[in-house]
């Protein structure tokens, strides 16, 4: 597609107006679900907060603070509102705002799901590509085999093997946090990501250890996506080596790499954009379990400790957040894929 045509007026504004109005439409629709869901989960809030022992006065007295004496349309423009202007309550586990929070423990998730994810694509794409080139055959089945134990192998037990060989047997990578104890605070938090913190501040040592936190959970979690990546990979590249221009590219004489890598890649490569941003969205939200073997302080830890809890304040911030995210990916997603492939323009 011809980069002038999206800045016409009719081009990237009419879309960019589309999808934006998508987001907002399905933002609220989530808005609305995760509202009505924290109101009747069987979890009382104000329970959570003054305890079992609190006598009738005062569980009134907060009944009343939170506005749960209202009926229940009040309660949702009143939180509507205040969502509006960035307030999404105080979080029960740590008594300071959600908001606060999430941009506190959310860095770490950050870091761990983008080592991830350039493990998961940056083997799960090559396999993929060799298994469809080599279907049927010895390397086909290995790859094939690699994916189906991503999928059902537990990533919490493996996780548990992970620390027990690589950390408790050979020493070889650290073990639970992000950082040694002795390391701990060493370090300003500027960005949040301690990898690029500790560069920053010339703390390589700090680096050091940092890194060797992060080798193994970030390698666990890179499985498991590299396992919906090569498939996915596998899949599209299939459909493209069966069609007439390949076999005429072969006919030509060109050698297997440029065939795959230059014809049928490239014309899977939009396809790929959308799995990779879909996998990377699932890495932000679905590492709890990593987090929670590894003592990550991290988003997940946080939704869980949250849920734990009953904090119905914190749990619909982290919901609404984990919405945003796969929303702003599939609109990024989307815009790219229209870019490199004119065909999908309505």
């Amino acid at each position: 597609m011809n980069f002038s045509d999206w800045l016409q007026p009719n081009g990237l504004l009419r879309r960019l107006t589309k999808r934006l109005l998508q987001v907002v439409v399905t933002l609220f629709g989530l808005l609305i679900l995760t509202f009505i869901i924290g109101r009747v989960m069987p979890i009382d809030p104000v329970l959570a907060i003054v305890g079992q022992d609190a006598d009738q006065s005062t569980y009134q007295q907060v009944y009343q603070q939170l506005g749960l004496d209202k009926p229940l349309w009040t309660q949702f423009f009143i939180y509507l509102g205040s969502l509006v202007h960035g307030d999404l309550g105080n979080a029960l586990l740590t008594g300071r705002p959600v908001v606060d929070d999430i941009i506190r423990v959310f860095p770490a998730t950050i870091e761990l799901a983008t080592m991830a994810i350039i493990v998961g694509a940056g083997l799960g794409v090559p396999l993929g590509v060799m298994a469809a080139a080599r279907r049927g055959k010895l390397a086909d089945y290995i790859v094939r085999f690699i994916s189906l134990a991503g999928y059902s192998t537990p990533i919490f037990w493996v996780g548990m093997m992970g620390l027990l060989v690589f950390y408790a047997w050979l020493n070889l990578v650290g073990g639970a946090g992000r950082v040694d104890m002795a390391y701990d605070g060493l370090v300003d938090n500027r960005t949040g990501l301690l990898l690029i913190d500790s560069a920053l501040a010339g703390e390589w040592e700090v680096f050091r250890s940092a890194l060797n936190h992060l080798v193994l959970p970030a390698t666990i979690l890179g499985f498991h996506s590299l396992a919906y990546i090569s498939r996915m990979t596998r899949s599209f590249m299939l459909a493209q080596l069966s069609q007439e221009y390949i076999i005429t590219a072969r006919v030509k004489g060109l050698s297997e790499f440029r065939v795959l890598w230059s014809h049928a890649f490239r014309n899977i490569l939009v396809q790929l954009l959308t799995v990779v941003a879909l996998a990377y969205g699932s890495l932000l939200e679905g590492a709890v379990l990593i987090e929670t073997v590894f003592s990550w302080p991290g988003f997940g830890s946080y939704l869980t400790g949250s849920l734990l809890l009953g904090d119905m304040n914190a749990v619909m911030g982290c919901v609404l957040l984990v919405g945003l995210i796969f929303v702003t990916l599939n609109l990024i997603s989307d815009m790219l894929y229209q870019f490199f492939d004119p065909r999908t323009n309505a």
